[in-house]
């Protein structure tokens, strides 16, 4: 394959349609289910594709005797379809926005503890002076977040970069450390315990994020530390909420951060247990991608939370 230079886009006279196209293949596998998705002949799609072949002097997709499948190439051309047309669908909706009066719109993606806190105080602040600015926030795990960031479906997030996802396409600007802490109902036969020791916790069943998740890895990596056995109970849930509902209604331990106990875990009805010892999982930051320009709205509210995060570290000096 030869050397694609920058205007390769514009020799190949790519269009909208082709971008449509690959993203249709990837979800059909078929070239007459993608074309009848689009509404358009087989033979119309088969000419859309082969015509792109042709200019990138590469195929795309492997031909076989069920359908099309993408080769590495077309995995890299359906990603950056995925994400142009992602854009396109922003750029509708922050004009239809404008049209409206509005400020814009911003997608956000969040861990959980900066969502209670520090993104509430930022977007509370931002309303103050842009108050139809539309914001949207999806809390996930960090796994979850960096492919979305990447795919185009949020501005930025505040979250970690997986270790499994190449941290080249990032900015990265580090906010802070979670801290974790655990929490049971207002009298727990361990409530009153003193000192708390991780095997008399081990008796108890547990409510924790799923396997895989960072604050499960710091909690199993306790366990193993020292040499105390899980708990033989363990419920898998990634849902605070529900977390919280086990631990009211039974013995049930759970794991949490304290900025998250601090504020939904109620003293009437929760205790945090006091641990020996101060747990904590890596620091989560301000993510973005090095080569998409923020929306103003989305540039309004990475500023604010800039700002907190500063006065909050001048605070911590003072």
């Amino acid at each position: 394959m030869r050397a694609l230079g920058e205007d390769w886009f514009l020799q190949a006279r790519l269009k909208l349609r082709h971008l449509q196209l690959f993203l249709a293949l990837d979800e059909q596998q078929n070239l007459h289910r993608a074309a009848a998705h689009l509404g358009i002949s087989q033979p119309a799609a088969s000419k859309l594709l082969g015509d792109v072949e042709a200019q990138l002097g590469v195929k795309l997709f492997d031909r076989h005797a069920r359908g099309l499948s993408p080769n590495w190439y077309g995995e890299v051309m359906i990603r950056h379809a995925r994400n142009m047309i992602s854009e396109l669908r922003q750029t509708g909706e922050e004009f239809n926005a404008l049209a409206k009066g509005n400020t814009g719109t911003v997608a956000v993606g969040t861990v959980l503890a900066p969502a209670v806190t520090l993104l509430a105080s930022a977007i509370e602040r931002v309303h103050r002076t842009h108050p139809k600015l539309k914001v949207s926030v999806e809390v996930d795990v960090s796994k979850r977040l960096a492919p979305r960031l990447l795919e185009g479906e949020l501005d930025f997030a505040i979250t970690r970069i997986p270790s499994d996802i190449s941290a080249e396409p990032f900015i990265f600007e580090e906010i802070g450390e979670e801290d974790i802490c655990f929490v049971c109902r207002e009298g727990h036969p361990l409530s009153g315990m003193s000192p708390l020791t991780l095997e008399a916790m081990a008796a108890f069943p547990w409510v924790l994020q799923p396997q895989g998740a960072l604050m499960r890895q710091r909690v199993d990596a306790l366990f193993l530390h020292y040499g105390v056995t899980l708990p033989e109970q363990i419920v898998d849930s990634p849902d605070v909420l529900v977390a919280l509902a086990l631990v009211d209604r039974s013995d049930t331990i759970t794991a949490t951060t304290l900025q998250v106990a601090e504020l939904l875990c109620a003293p009437p009805r929760f205790r945090i247990l006091p641990f020996r010892e101060r747990l904590s999982v890596q620091p989560f930051g301000l993510v973005s991608l090095k080569r998409r320009r923020l929306s103003p709205g989305a540039a309004t509210l990475m500023a604010t939370l800039q700002e907190l995060v500063a006065h909050q570290r001048q605070r911590g000096l003072g």
